[in-house]
């Protein structure tokens, strides 16, 4: 998006000056002209938190050691995209000047210089924790090695590897023979090579050479004496390759240098109205490739000369860009692809997911739900009961239709599959997909190519809009009517990620629901019809008004003396309007317990708030909100968190989840996180670190604590359905 349509916050505020809880002035910067976090949380400062909290699984020696090396890839790609997208976004708002203050409260120049810094000291965290993962893998006879330590059976083996797969894909660029420094490409990594000759120091040059992707693996096995496993870097292997390479010339010296070069990836979508929203994405994915650098990683031994000539090529300035000085290898994305081979005693056990309590065996899962609602928590339960609902819907005679949202889907998509399964039943199917989603949008492409080629009605999205509610509508026709049935939830509908994902998928027959849900989708179909919803709420209608509504009775019940409670589970939570009723809920009396996963802007005013984050396993995403309501215990599920965006600029939907007996469940998990005293981490914004949360009996890890759980839940429930049904 471009800087000069962001929105200013939402509740007119600037800069703030003084504590909301004492009325105090804050002092926002240190001597050094650096935000003070404890004072101001910033929310891409906040994210940079989160991203340490994964860097310590990654050094958490209890964790299985290649799980550990998988950390490091998680926390390599979430700064990738950090620095793609919201270092970006701050840069372009530098060239603001004081109006970038007023559209987020900060100077964006002393954001990015605490940026810099923090990364600066993670880089170094990250090298620590990745040379005693090594030492740790060597005791387990898993040894990397370089192309400077190899026996001669290994460097036939990676000779032989080289010439067969490597060399037919590498093209070198001699720099001092061309007028033009060629651009890097974002996400790709470079080994910038210099060549020389003992003898003669005149003829010394300079090559570029762009390391391969897939389908290369980055890891290749070599004999290993001994046995065990030795591996060697494709980086080495070039390395290795190099006299090779540049055979054609007379040097017998090679120094090869890995740099990387991050760019920003925002698109430019603009509002002329003459241009349809897909030329516009087609556009703006080629200018992604032309983005703006925002981050330079650099083999912190490559000689000077050879640094100074290439940020002078790049255009970079030392002051103004962040320049991070790393290892031999950048891409430690990678790691998360790592091949475990046939060490899966360094792994995380596999568990089989459990299957629904509520879920027949053998009959109709439509007919079942007419009954009771179905919630299904992913990844303990299986997201095949998405797919199966959807390919019974393409079977079912009596169904007429499917409406669909999507956003992410999976490389070999099961849901696009039963999709265009059902438009060949002769049911109608229209799908809403989000071509805008962030990454995702030429994968987005090529199947809403695929999904109109099969007849399926493809919506291209809402213009000015991001659809990111997840909900899906089967209408059937039963005794002369027609009813629905409905599939809410808090992720994307997606194979790959409900593996690894927590999520929540609520399948419900309630009318009330079904009804709300067909009138969003008359909106998709055609924007200027929005009818009212009363149970769902829906962003950017009416849902930061119902949440501020509802805050405001638990203030009012506290006011009288009554217990006043709410609760949150989500990614992220950075609105300035909600943080702001949260905080006067607080002070008021109301307790309010929060678990974050991600981005964390709140500054608590009172003791009645508090704060944890966990990462453990499985990446906790699903998105649940609870007031206590004078004993109702109202539950949501929700697609989107507490952000401006998610709030002002998308379309999110929050669920009511009416059957008490799953209300109380989704409480259940709740409870058992909150009291997760191993993976989870206090939310303080007094402590540099995230700091354990100690003072319990026992040991308790909740994501390995819900699993029993669930397991003793069972198809009848005490409790009655509290819905409506047609």
């Amino acid at each position: 998006m471009a800087a000069s349509s962001l929105p200013k916050p939402q509740d007119g505020s600037k800069r703030p000056r003084s504590d909301p809880g004492t009325g105090r002035k804050l002092d926002i910067v240190d001597s050094k002209g650096l935000l003070k976090p404890p004072q101001i949380i910033n929310k891409e400062v906040s994210w940079l938190s989160f991203n340490a909290r994964v860097l310590q699984e990654a050094a958490d020696p209890t964790v299985p050691l290649i799980e550990r090396l998988r950390f490091l890839g998680i926390f390599s790609s979430n700064l990738d995209e950090f620095f793609r997208v919201r270092v970006a976004t701050l840069t372009r708002l530098m060239k603001l000047g004081r109006k970038a203050e007023e559209i987020i409260g900060h100077d964006p120049r002393l954001i990015l210089k605490t940026i810099r810094r923090i990364v600066l000291q993670q880089n170094r965290t990250f090298d620590r924790v990745y040379r005693d993962i090594l030492n740790r893998l060597k005791e387990e006879r898993i040894v990397f090695v370089d192309e400077n330590n190899l026996n001669p059976d290994q460097k036939e083996s990676v000779m032989a590897a080289f010439r067969n797969d490597i060399r037919p894909r590498i093209f070198p660029v001699m720099l001092d023979r061309i007028r033009r420094f060629p651009d890097l490409k974002d996400r790709s990594i470079y080994l910038l090579v210099r060549l020389s000759h003992q003898k003669d120091s005149e003829s010394e040059a300079t090559a570029l050479i762009e390391v391969p992707g897939e389908p290369l693996s980055r890891f290749i096995d070599l004999p290993s004496p001994g046995g065990g496993r030795t591996i060697i870097l494709l980086d080495d292997v070039i390395r290795f390759g190099l006299p090779d390479i540049f055979s054609l010339f007379s040097h017998n010296r090679f120094e090869a240098y890995t740099v990387k070069l991050t760019r920003d990836a925002e698109l430019d979508i603009d509002d002329d109205l003459s241009e349809s929203l897909l030329k516009k994405v087609h556009k703006g994915l080629k200018q992604r490739k032309e983005g703006n650098p925002v981050r330079f990683v650099y083999d912190r031994d490559m000689p000077g000369d050879l640094l100074r000539r290439l940020v002078r090529e790049l255009g970079l300035s030392r002051k103004k860009d962040t320049m991070v000085p790393g290892g031999r290898y950048h891409n430690f994305k990678d790691f998360l692809r790592f091949p475990p081979r046939d060490r899966t005693d360094l792994l995380y056990e596999k568990t089989e997911p459990l299957p629904l309590p509520r879920a027949p065996e053998e009959r109709s899962l439509l007919k079942a739900v007419r009954n009771r609602d179905m919630l299904i928590h992913l990844p303990y339960q299986s997201f095949r009961s998405v797919i199966d609902v959807l390919r019974e819907a393409a079977l079912d005679p009596k169904v007429l239709s499917i409406k669909m949202t999507l956003y992410r889907l999976a490389r070999d998509s099961g849901i696009v599959n039963a999709l265009i399964n059902a438009v060949r039943n002769g049911k109608s199917v229209t799908v809403v997909l989000e071509i805008q989603a962030r990454f995702d949008e030429e994968a987005n492409i090529g199947w809403a190519d695929r999904l109109r080629e099969e007849g399926v009605r493809v919506i291209y999205g809402v213009p000015g809009l991001k659809v990111h509610a997840k909900i899906c509508l089967m209408t059937r026709r039963e005794k002369g009517r027609d009813v629905h049935r409905t599939l809410i939830g808090t992720g994307n509908f997606n194979e790959d990620t409900a593996r690894v994902y927590t999520d929540n998928i609520l399948f419900t027959a309630d009318s009330r629901i079904g009804r709300e849900a067909y009138g969003l989708f008359i909106f998709f179909e055609s924007n200027f019809k929005v009818v009212p919803f009363k149970q769902l709420l829906v962003s950017p209608f009416q849902m930061r008004e119902k949440l501020v509504k509802l805050i405001r009775f638990e203030i009012e019940q506290a006011a009288a003396g009554h217990p006043a409670e709410i609760g949150m589970k989500l990614n992220n939570l950075t609105d300035p309007g909600i943080i702001a009723h949260l905080n006067k809920a607080a002070r008021a009396g109301v307790k309010i317990r929060l678990i974050v996963r991600g981005m964390f802007s709140l500054i608590p005013s009172s003791r009645n708030i508090q704060a944890v984050r966990i990462v453990d396993k499985y990446l906790e995403h699903s998105r649940f909100i609870f007031f206590h309501h004078n004993g109702e215990n109202l539950s949501f599920i929700t697609s989107g968190d507490l952000m401006p965006r998610s709030l002002d600029r998308r379309v999110e939907v929050a669920c009511p989840v009416f059957d008490r007996g799953l209300a109380r469940e989704m409480r259940d998990v709740f409870e058992i996180q909150w009291r997760d005293n191993v993976k989870s981490r206090r939310l303080d914004v007094r402590r540099a670190k995230p700091s354990c949360r100690k003072g319990a009996e026992k040991p308790l890890r909740s994501q390995w604590e819900i699993v029993p759980y669930l397991k003793s839940r069972r198809e009848a429930d005490a409790l009655p359905f509290q819905g409506e049904r047609e």
